[in-house]
């Protein structure tokens, strides 16, 4: 399998994933979301929003009323809550685990939040569940973890961790 490939097998594009999570944020605050809205929303021009909902019209995930009043499917609704599910649970892995500064998590999982699979997204809720669980395995996870990150900067220190994560075998 080219895997390079799978990237295109997304549902959405991450523009267009802001796109619905405009309009479920504008129909929450406001009670409805206008093309006009989204583009100030978003920081771009009415037109490519107008550009960018048609595909998204045509695969059902947003609807518009005699208004223009634009509002979220079911199917729509459903894919915002797990982009917003997963966007939370990246941040929660990189925060508390790894130790990621807020704003940078926040960054990092907005450009991952629509990619990841829900297989993935599985395990990494069942994995958060385990560290954040009351198991002694867990607590020595952690503190394990946590002196072997202390210096995790310094990768000059850990070469061959460099190594092995590019999956280069490391010698001897």
């Amino acid at each position: 399998m080219d895997t390079w490939k799978e990237f295109d097998q997304n549902i959405i594009t991450h523009s267009a994933a802001h796109h619905l999570m405009a309009i479920d944020d504008l129909v929450g605050r406001l009670g409805y979301a206008r093309v006009s809205d989204i583009a100030r929303r978003l920081n771009i021009t009415r037109g490519s929003v107008s550009i960018s909902l048609k595909p998204m019209k045509e695969a059902g995930l947003v609807l518009q009323d005699e208004n223009r009043h634009l509002r979220l499917s079911e199917s729509g609704q459903n894919l915002v809550n797990a982009i917003k599910n997963k966007r939370l649970l990246i941040q929660r892995l990189f925060v508390k685990l790894l130790g990621v500064p807020d704003q940078q998590a926040d960054i990092d999982a907005c450009k991952m939040e629509h990619l990841i699979s829900g297989e993935t997204e599985r395990r990494l809720v069942a994995f958060m569940c385990f560290v954040e669980s009351d198991q002694p395995e867990a607590d020595a996870f952690l503190e394990a973890w946590r002196v072997f990150s202390k210096d995790a900067d310094d990768t000059v220190k850990y070469p061959q961790c460099l190594k092995q994560a590019a999956g280069e075998s490391s010698p001897g």
